[in-house]
This record gives structure tokens, sequence and C-alpha cells, in this order.
């Protein structure tokens, strides 16, 4: 038996809430809808991850790259590898050390990024297709929140008090 008094919980978790369930349910259909449409892009959605992150993001080198999208860097480097067959990145020596590679997105890359965020957005919409709109602008804004303060946070560190440092007592889900 626990010792957690369930009148001290908050009243979604004494129905019952089950939010690992949740966030199975919202990523594998994601997954699906996502894959379904990237599936002209190398590695479908680990890549269009990899793409964004290059496009979007500065990430000093491949090793920041794997631990950014959270990906072993021996299996980056095939899909890296693709990626650059593909013509969409190019390996650069990174200009303040030479033993480092940066991954820079081409402008095709780019071009292809936009179309697939074209696409992953139609995606993201048909799975949150029962929330409403400003709902799911709430939702998508939540979700960056929780992942970027978990990725910030020390190892050991508590994710829940990550996510709660980023999230003020006004940021409350429309209901």
């Amino acid at each position: 038996m626990s010792d957690i008094d369930p009148c001290e919980l908050p009243a979604d978790r004494q129905r019952g809430s089950n939010f690992g369930w949740s966030l199975g349910m919202v990523l594998r259909r994601w997954h699906e809808y996502v894959e379904e449409a990237l599936k002209d892009l190398p590695h479908g959605s680990r890549g269009y991850h990899i793409l964004a992150v290059v496009v979007h993001e500065e990430v000093p080198t491949q090793a920041a790259l794997a631990s950014r999208l959270v990906i072993d860097r021996s299996v980056l480097t095939y899909v890296i590898d693709d990626l650059e067959n593909a013509g969409l990145i190019e390996r650069q020596l990174d200009p303040r050390d030479r033993r480092a590679r940066r991954i820079v997105a081409t402008e095709r890359g780019r071009l292809a990024l936009a179309d697939a965020e074209k696409r992953v957005a139609h995606a993201e919409d048909h799975v949150l297709a029962g929330l409403p709109e400003e709902q799911r602008a709430t939702f998508r804004d939540f979700a960056d929140r929780a992942a970027e303060a978990i990725q910030a946070a020390a190892p050991g560190t508590d994710p829940c008090a990550a996510v709660s440092s980023v999230i003020s007592p006004t940021d409350q889900p429309p209901r």
C-alpha cells in the first residue's frame, strides 16, 4: 500500500487519470500519421527531427546533435549518412575545432524541411482533431515546454519539478 492520501491528489488523479497511457496514445497516433506523411524523407520522423534541428537551431557538432535529440551517436551517423546522400545536409569542418564536424542543411534540405513541416502540421492537426484549435496550441506549447525543461534538467533531476519550473500558475490548460 502507498503512503499517499488520495484526498491530497489533484482531482484528475483522484478519478484515475493515466498520464502515461494518454501520452502513449497521442505519441502512437502521431507516429503513425507522421511516418506516413514523411515516407519520402530518409528515416521518416527521425530524419525530420534531425533536419529541423539543423535548420532551426545552432547545434555545434554531430555529438551535440545526438545529445539534443537523444539519439545514439552510432545510429545518428547512419541517419546523417542517408540525409547527406539525399543532398539534404552536409558535414562541414568546424572552423573553431577542425576535429569536429558541423551538420549544415543544404538549400535542398531547407526546401524539403519546409514541405515536411506542412505535412507534419497537417498530420498533427489530424491527431489532435478531438481538441478545439485553441487547446491544440496550448497542448503543443505545454508539450514543448515540458520536453525542454526535462532535457535541460541535470541527470537525476525530478522531471516533474523541471516541468513545474517552466509553467507559471497562470498557465492552466483550458477546460
